[in-house]
């Protein structure tokens, strides 16, 4: 019996279970989960909670539910693995692979920056974890005037989109709520712009700057001043803030860093195209433990799914992996009042303007706002419960595709 064994149980671990499961059977092949939770997290809803739009309720579920009969799900904390063995070793047990899929995610670290942790939950919050997004949603709620910041500490960092959407929104709120004339809202970025693909960064400025949001580029934050409530950059410039909300750094698994099987951040150095392990046979890499130069996201984890499975069942043959991942990347940027953007981008194109094909649902307006990329941005919740995590096929191409798209100009 040959033994599969997946590292970590969000998106991308579940959906290349599921697809897995599909392709080798039984009793051949054995496949294992480990991961050391029982509970899923829809994390694209954490964004919504601090607004009232989602509850916790809506962004968890059993993992159980969604691991398909005949993978076995292990319930175990990972503290190292050996490639040279090809062992990984759990708190409770040791466990023999003969292939390894390391899909264990990426964690914020707010003590990585002096002084974050000094006044967390009080002024400094998150959404980047669920208690985070709880917890700001209490402080919104009492919030009707003074200054938010929102800052992205460094990169990378998971889906790249969130702190935008989030101004978007708080925009929106407190609008809604009779107050926007009494709040600042700022983005403070360490990149050029308020996002880090040309033609998509200058759409969302505008944006931006009709609803007058200040965008603060190149802010290298060294530390939070609590007491003072400001941030301070490495240059010594400072920001004050009534509200911080915070991106703080963010890392692999402390298991990937302990094995050295990753850089100092503890993400694995992975093939840009085939997601196989720079360093090791038998390991291929998966969603937000790569570090593959785009988007840590769930649509992202799915495509890469496709190549992991098609290079994994290559390799059973005696087969080279083929390099097939192109950097795909899809987001809805919600911009408030019942409106989003939509990108669509990989390692060789930026987002461009245009109308995307969804089959049965499209076209949706790519680069420019509009109530239909809401809903597509609302309906992907149920999309992620019902299909993605199952490996179902989704109306998304796995690879990227110029249909629909402009080489220039904005729509």
């Amino acid at each position: 019996m040959k033994k599969i064994i997946i590292l970590g149980s969000g998106a991308g671990g579940t959906i290349i279970a599921n697809m897995l499961r599909q392709e080798l059977s039984e009793p051949d092949w054995q496949i294992t989960i480990i991961d050391h939770e029982e509970i899923h997290h829809y994390q694209p809803g954490w964004l919504f909670i601090p607004f009232g739009i989602y509850t916790k309720e809506d962004c968890i579920k059993p993992k159980r539910e969604f691991i398909p009969k005949g993978v076995n799900f292990v319930l175990d904390e990972v503290v190292g693995v050996n490639p040279d063995k090809r062992q990984v070793e759990g708190k409770r047990s040791r466990y023999d692979y003969d292939w390894l899929i390391i899909a264990s995610g990426c964690r914020i670290m707010p003590e990585e920056v002096e002084g974050m942790k000094n006044d967390w939950y009080g002024n400094v919050h998150t959404f980047y974890s669920l208690e985070g997004a709880l917890e700001l949603h209490k402080r919104l709620r009492k919030f009707n005037s003074g200054r938010v910041v929102m800052n992205i500490a460094e990169l990378p960092y998971k889906c790249p989109v969130a702190p935008i959407e989030f101004i978007f929104m708080a925009d929106w709120f407190f609008t809604v709520n009779g107050c926007r004339d009494k709040v600042e809202i700022e983005f403070v970025t360490p990149v050029a712009g308020i996002f880090t693909k040309p033609m998509a960064s200058k759409a969302l400025a505008v944006i931006a700057e009709q609803k007058n949001l200040k965008v603060t580029p190149n802010f290298d934050i060294a530390q939070v001043n609590a007491d003072e409530k400001t941030i301070e950059s490495h240059k010594g410039d400072k920001i004050n803030y009534d509200l911080l909300v915070s991106i703080p750094p963010n890392f692999g698994a402390q298991y990937v860093l302990d094995s050295n099987l990753g850089d100092p951040m503890g993400f694995i150095d992975t093939d840009h195209f085939t997601l196989k392990a720079k360093n090791y046979d038998h390991i291929y890499v998966l969603g937000d433990a790569t570090n593959v130069p785009t988007s840590k996201a769930g649509a992202v984890a799915h495509y890469e799914a496709n190549t992991v499975l098609k290079n994994i069942l290559l390799e059973i043959e005696d087969q080279e992996p083929k390099p097939t991942f192109d950097g795909h990347a899809t987001c809805f940027i919600v911009s408030g009042y019942e409106k989003a953007v939509l990108i669509d981008f990989n390692y060789k194109v930026e987002p461009l303007p245009g109308k995307y094909p969804f089959p049965g649902l499209g076209p949706f307006t790519l680069l420019g706002d509009s109530n239909f990329n809401y809903w597509g941005k609302m309906m992907f919740k149920w999309v992620y419960w019902n299909m993605m995590l199952r490996g179902l096929e989704l109306p998304l191409e796995p690879q990227f595709t110029m249909a629909g798209k402009l080489r220039s100009g904005l729509v």
